[in-house]
């Protein structure tokens, strides 16, 4: 039983929250019927940090928000499934950049095009105005700050 607000509708947060994990699932779902069955939780935003420029662990952790050594574990995983390579930089002999391999370019190509088939589809099945309505209501939620962010703006594209 879905519980209800005091207005009788579901709650919004609970709302938003499924709406996530069901784009998420349809998502998964498409890049692993493409071969990229074994992506991980935080896949996207490394190959969306990525496709803006190589940056060092220390440069991605930054830009996601996370610890260095959370970022060298998951920058070692992808590693070992080819999702992304280090290499050398070339203003620093002692720093190593981190690339998208060609299979990483490759996934987030696909991914992009789920999203854009995604909104394609409810812009069918609901209309434009709905879904520009819908992005200007996300646009207020996350908040100017939040999508301004150096940190976030290039997951945005």
């Amino acid at each position: 039983m879905t519980r209800m607000t005091h207005t009788g509708k579901p709650d919004l947060g609970i709302l938003l929250l499924l709406a996530d994990q069901e784009f998420v699932r349809e998502l998964r779902g498409h890049v692993a019927g493409l071969g990229y069955e074994d992506q991980g939780r935080s896949d996207g935003f490394v190959f969306r940090t990525l496709a803006a420029g190589p940056t060092t662990i220390s440069g991605l952790a930054e830009r996601l928000e996370i610890t260095k050594q959370g970022a060298g574990q998951i920058v070692d995983d992808m590693e070992r499934r080819g999702y992304v390579e280090r290499r050398p930089d070339p203003a620093d002999a002692r720093a190593r950049l981190l690339h998208l391999t060609d299979r990483g370019r490759a996934a987030l190509s696909a991914a992009r095009k789920f999203h854009q088939s995604y909104e394609r589809r409810l812009r069918k099945r609901l209309g434009d105005a709905a879904i520009d309505t819908l992005r200007e209501v996300l646009t207020e939620m996350a908040g100017e700050a939040q999508i301004s962010s150096p940190h976030f703006r290039a997951l945005m594209f």
